[in-house]
């Protein structure tokens, strides 16, 4: 089930309705119902793979039991060990099986080896990749002691298939979500409107600016070959508002619902296009997945400690795994890579924590310094998404050089070239909203106290209104979906 259709605009109220006006009584059954409400939402993509989600849940409930009730290192390590290769053998299987395999035959066919191998038509379940992460770190967490195990499966269930954020994201430790399920949960007013203003903000962001830039990203991409680097510059860019847009949008929304019942979770995007290097932008992107592997491979690695050798590794073990969990080609491989080169000088002169706090902070303006490095690191940013974006690795070489040739500096001509100037005009929006609104925890945080509710309602009424103009007739998936 899509956040953008219909089918969740009929959903989203029932669930609200049932959740705070016929079961608000009962925490039991509130949580009961949140899991059946998730098995809904996620089995109205195909019911098949709900299994996955229900095993998945039972294998680390159980072995959060076991490890409350061993005190063995020994076996404790086992049932740690379990719960890691499962998890990531699953997770392995549906997104890398092909991959491998066929970079596996390929290598030998280098040596004039021939090796016969039969790929399987695999379907890749929506938002594996974020589950099995946040099932995982459950029992790492419960493992080290940071977390004491839950005994009531419908909670952890709950925990594990909680819809708003199940498919895509943000990836929640179990020591933020789950004991926000031990605790009774009372309607308050201004959270709920806060979640919705969070929802709206997340549709303007997917409706209007992802799904219109990627007309025009999947136009240049999808026939590179036929426009001049000034036009593949430009749908770099439609691509780099896209990603953002789109999963920062469904993050929005997450957020917001997760919000509309009680929960808070954890911020996902913190206006990362305005950073002012690679390390800043980092901690401003998908923090979610940033922090678990920081947490869960960065620091078990060594992190910054020891040697420079030893964090220079570190970083590009790091990224390039992040790169690898995000799809099974080597494009995803080589994004990774070229962001751990981008970060590397901060990390070897020790600057890489120098951008920690809002960037002109209190100020209407950046500084020119400030706009420099903005520019700057959303160019490198930029560029690094070609390679996301690309088929692959020699798609991304050749849409690279033609940017990079004398055709950059020509006038790109193209169909619909009116509405793609539109797109800017509204990108430019989006941007000046969120400049307005980049100290808070999202664009229209702070909106009631720089406005007066008069104002507020115009200024909703208006993205209302951009969502109607612009939205796309056929429901358009979100792009991390895939991941």
């Amino acid at each position: 089930m899509l956040f953008n259709s219909i089918d969740f605009a009929i959903f989203l109220p029932i669930v609200f309705f049932l959740y705070w006006f016929v079961f608000n009584k009962s925490l039991k059954l509130q949580n009961l119902l949140i899991v059946f409400a998730s098995y809904l939402f996620y089995g109205w993509w195909d019911w098949r793979f709900l299994s996955l989600i229900f095993f998945s849940s039972v294998l680390d409930y159980i072995i959060g039991l076991g490890l409350l009730y061993n005190e063995n290192q020994t076996k404790r390590k086992v049932l740690l060990a379990t719960s890691i290769i499962v998890n990531l053998g699953f997770l392995g299987f549906f997104k890398y099986y092909n991959f491998f395999l066929e970079n596996f035959t390929s290598a030998f066919s280098l040596f004039g080896i021939a090796i016969k191998s039969q790929s399987l038509n695999i379907i890749l379940p929506v938002g594996i990749s974020f589950y099995t992460f946040q099932t995982m770190s459950y029992s790492i967490d419960v493992y080290k002691g940071n977390l004491q195990p839950t005994k009531n499966f419908i909670d952890f269930s709950a925990f594990v298939s909680f819809f708003p954020q199940l498919v895509a994201g943000p990836i929640e430790r179990a020591t933020n979500l789950l004991p926000q399920f031990y605790q009774p949960r009372t309607f308050d007013y201004s959270k709920s409107v806060d979640g919705m203003r969070q929802i709206l903000w997340g549709l303007f962001k997917k409706m209007v600016i992802a799904d219109n830039c990627a007309q025009y990203a999947n136009m240049f991409f999808n026939d590179s070959s036929s426009y001049p680097g000034s036009a593949l510059a430009l749908g770099a860019i439609f691509f780099t508002f896209q990603i953002y847009g789109d999963f920062s949008g469904y993050s929005d929304i997450a957020i917001g619902t997760s919000r509309l019942f009680g929960f808070d979770l954890m911020q996902n995007f913190n206006f990362p296009y305005f950073s002012r290097d690679i390390a800043e932008f980092w901690r401003r992107w998908h923090i979610s997945l940033s922090t678990w592997f920081r947490d869960y491979l960065y620091i078990p690695l060594g992190g910054s400690k020891g040697s420079m050798l030893k964090k220079v590794r570190n970083t590009f073990i790091i990224f390039i795994v992040s790169g690898f969990w995000h799809g099974a080609n080597w494009t995803f491989i080589i994004w990774g890579a070229l962001n751990a080169f981008f970060i590397m000088p901060s990390i070897i002169f020790n600057k890489n924590r120098n951008n920690l706090n809002t960037v002109a902070a209190g100020k209407k303006l950046p500084s020119i310094k400030e706009l420099i490095a903005i520019v700057f690191t959303f160019s490198l940013t930029v560029l690094a998404w070609i390679f996301f974006r690309s088929e692959n690795v020699t798609h991304a070489a050749q849409i690279i050089k033609e940017i990079a040739s004398a055709s950059l500096f020509t006038v790109p001509e193209f169909n619909k070239m009116g509405r793609a100037l539109s797109t800017l005009v509204l990108v430019i929006l989006l941007l000046l909203i969120e400049w307005q609104g980049r100290e808070g925890t999202y664009a229209l945080s702070s909106l009631d106290k720089k406005l007066s509710k008069v104002s507020r309602w115009i200024f909703y009424a208006f993205l209302v209104f951009l969502i109607g103009l612009f939205m796309q007739m056929d429901e358009t998936p979100f792009i991390y979906f895939q991941f």
